[in-house]
């Protein structure tokens, strides 16, 4: 057993060990569970520390056959793009074990072991390589949230907890019928029914999978995954169950800040690179719905009264610019989409910590019982305001870097109009004016002003634990925002031979299974054949300069064989 699949499993072997031990040891359960998401986050970063940055292709893999017959097997490994995300959700399984000390007196066995299963589904999740592997860690992620919300959550918690099953159900049977039809589709021109995400991008790489009179059916495969991913993300208009999940999850739900990001993730996995020649046409219908999105949740979140509900809108609001930069289909846009995942799991799990542990102690959401608390809980304010400011984008933290990444990709194009792209640029600029609005509304209402009720002047500062706890996070949004390079640096050849994916034709496309094949320093495409390094596509822009190129330096080998321009 390979490192990807003890990181995966750990949680799964943590959750049957919380099952074997008595009932009411609550101290034994949160440290079991502590234990075990230490040991996934030692593991995520040992991973990080054998991945080699500037390779595109799966690191670490695994694969065993599942079920050979109809083309479905285990296999694994990680990227750029998933790297990030396996080390943020092992993270929060940290943090979401470490503030659980909340929500566990009532029934503590099944509240970690609900945990456990919730990491361990991420974890399998994000570094899924079989589409049929990708949805049942998928669909095993969805109960343990459901039941948390149902069991744990608030007042409207069983209509939360439906509506967040339905959703992201209904999103998944979409996403399942995709992954039938593709898998028809493969076995029909290649010969064999296979689910494996790198055999199959590699036919769409050669051409072969859409061929002949496939364009119609391959744009049906793309909305049915692209329709399922988005509900998952989720974008307006398919968001009321994450404000919903948000307002009625219980602390140790922080996971479902990354949940939300396997919307994203799954855009960027198989969107992208599988359906070439659809995504450019329907980039501008998708980029329409994101900014739709950012105007909407920044306007939603600024008349909301509940301090919870503003945290789940201007998450509405930022999943908007991931899309936003996904589908600009331009580098800087796509590494900030990428990026935002990352930046956004780690600033939205500070966020919603904080105002959980508000609401606890008030056992209140309403905005309007807050005032002054500045005074009395500076160790708080100050907590707050990092993680505000990096929700708002102010330059110097995370939130910066990828909003500002996905806006720049905006407006340099992708394959829309100059026209348009300079629209979406400039009305999703509005969003993030108006997130400065609102989070600075809501920081004046809470910490500054007269005191409204009297039972405010019993709170109290955070504990030190807690400060700590909360610290990390508070380190991580300055780091990234101080030297995004940091974790920009494993994601940036990854994110440009996926780009590479969809907009290149057919033969000039990047593949996964050919292992031959790598991205230069000066971003072109190279084929090693016979100890000669092959140029097989120079990097393409956006259309207001399509002919633009890089400066051309050869990568590493005897001699270099270009073989065509900018294709």
């Amino acid at each position: 057993m390979g490192i990807l699949s003890i990181l995966i499993f750990l949680p799964f072997l943590g959750a049957l060990l919380v099952g074997l031990t008595p009932n009411g040891a609550r101290g034994l359960h949160r440290g079991l569970s502590m234990a075990v998401s230490l040991g996934c986050l030692g593991l995520s970063l040992y991973v990080v520390s054998k991945f080699q940055a500037g390779n595109y292709h799966f690191q670490l893999t695994e694969k065993t056959n599942w079920l050979p017959q109809l083309g479905i097997s285990y296999f694994v490994g990680v990227d750029g793009i998933s790297l990030w995300m396996v080390v943020l959700t092992s993270l929060l399984g940290v943090i979401g074990c470490f503030f659980s000390v909340y929500e566990d007196a009532n029934r503590s066995k099944a509240f970690y072991i609900l945990m456990l299963i919730l990491l361990g589904s991420m974890l399998g999740t994000f570094l899924a390589l079989d589409l049929i592997l990708f949805y049942t860690f998928f669909e095993l992620s969805l109960l343990p949230v459901a039941f948390m919300i149902w069991i744990w959550g608030n007042e409207d918690k069983k209509r939360a907890a439906m509506r967040y099953f339905v959703y992201l159900f209904g999103g998944s049977i979409l996403m399942l019928l995709g992954m039938v039809m593709i898998a028809y589709q493969f076995d029909k021109t290649n010969g064999m029914v296979s689910f494996n995400l790198v055999q199959i991008q590699a036919a769409v790489s050669n051409g072969s999978l859409w061929q002949g009179q496939c364009h119609g059916l391959e744009a049906v495969i793309f909305w049915v995954f692209a329709l399922a991913f988005l509900i998952k993300s989720p974008v307006f208009p398919f968001h009321t169950w994450m404000v919903d999940g948000y307002t009625q999850a219980p602390i140790g739900a922080v996971l479902l800040g990354i949940l939300v990001k396997t919307g994203t993730f799954g855009l960027i996995r198989f969107c992208l690179p599988l359906f070439p020649d659809v995504v450019r046409g329907a980039s501008t219908i998708i980029l329409s719905v994101a900014v739709l999105g950012i105007l909407y949740g920044a306007t939603l979140a600024a008349i909301q009264t509940d301090i919870k509900k503003v945290i789940a809108y201007s998450s509405v609001s930022h999943v908007g610019f991931m899309v936003l930069g996904i589908f600009s289909l331009n580098q800087n846009g796509l590494v900030g989409g990428i990026l935002g995942g990352f930046y956004h799991g780690i600033a939205s799990g500070m966020l919603i910590l904080l105002v959980h542990l508000l609401c606890v102690r008030m056992k209140d959401r309403s905005v309007a019982i807050f005032g002054g608390l500045k005074v009395q809980m500076p160790v708080f304010a100050t907590l707050f305001l990092v993680a505000l400011v990096a929700a708002v984008g102010l330059p110097g933290t995370n939130g910066f870097i990828s909003e500002f990444l996905s806006l720049i990709g905006a407006y340099e194009g992708g394959y829309t109009n100059h026209v348009a792209s300079t629209f979406f640029a400039v009305a999703a600029s509005v969003g993030v004016i108006l997130a400065a609005v609102y989070m600075l509304l809501l920081f004046q209402k809470l910490f500054y002003g007269e005191r409204p009720n009297s039972s405010i002047q019993y709170l109290r500062d955070i504990k030190g634990w807690e400060a700590i706890g909360l610290a990390v996070l508070a380190i991580l949004i300055v780091w990234g925002g101080m030297a995004p390079s940091t974790f920009t640096q494993a994601m940036e050849t990854s994110a440009n031979a996926t780009r590479m994916m969809a907009i290149n034709s057919a033969s000039k496309r990047p593949s996964w299974l050919n292992q031959e094949e790598s991205i230069g320093e000066d971003g072109s495409l190279y084929a090693s054949q016979d100890g000669v390094v092959i140029l097989i596509s120079k990097p393409k822009y956006h259309q207001k300069s399509m002919s633009a190129e890089l400066p051309q330096a050869s990568p590493p080998g005897p001699a270099v064989l270009q073989t065509g321009g900018n294709h």
